[in-house]
């Protein structure tokens, strides 16, 4: 019974970038919460600290309408690469580098799913199936 809702939710994660979208979100939370550290820990906020908040909830806004929104998934994605970019001016380096690695590699996953592609199991299994064995290369 339980391979019913698995079934549903690997058919659900395989129409839309998820992965991409995934990761942007929890780069832009990794910053979000790298600016509640301590001060002996906080390097730099920048512009009273306003874009050190506003640019990581982007983020997870982009990561997030990413996955429930893939038709859009071009454009999110580019917001959500500048927006990384920009974090490591505006948040401790981008949230101490991993959130905006993290948001930069979501971004680029985002961008380059495309959504109609069989999945590569399928095809790497196709491939296999198709190739001629040793037996029927001799006959």
């Amino acid at each position: 019974m339980t391979s019913r809702p698995r079934a549903a939710f690997r058919r659900w994660r395989a129409s839309r970038p998820f992965w991409g979208g995934l990761l942007l979100a929890l780069g832009g939370a990794e910053i979000l919460l790298t600016e509640k550290a301590s001060l002996k820990v906080v390097m730099h906020i920048g512009m009273q600290g306003v874009a050190g908040y506003l640019l990581p909830t982007v983020m997870v806004l982009c990561g997030l309408l990413t996955l429930f929104n893939p038709t859009q998934r071009l454009f999110y994605s580019l917001i959500g690469i500048l927006v990384s970019l920009g974090t490591w001016l505006t948040s401790n380096l981008g949230g101490f580098l991993i959130g905006l690695l993290l948001g930069a590699v979501g971004s680029c996953l985002a961008f380059g799913w495309l959504p109609d592609q069989e999945p590569r199991r399928g095809v790497l299994r196709r491939r296999r199936d198709q190739a001629p064995t040793a037996d029927s290369a001799v006959s």
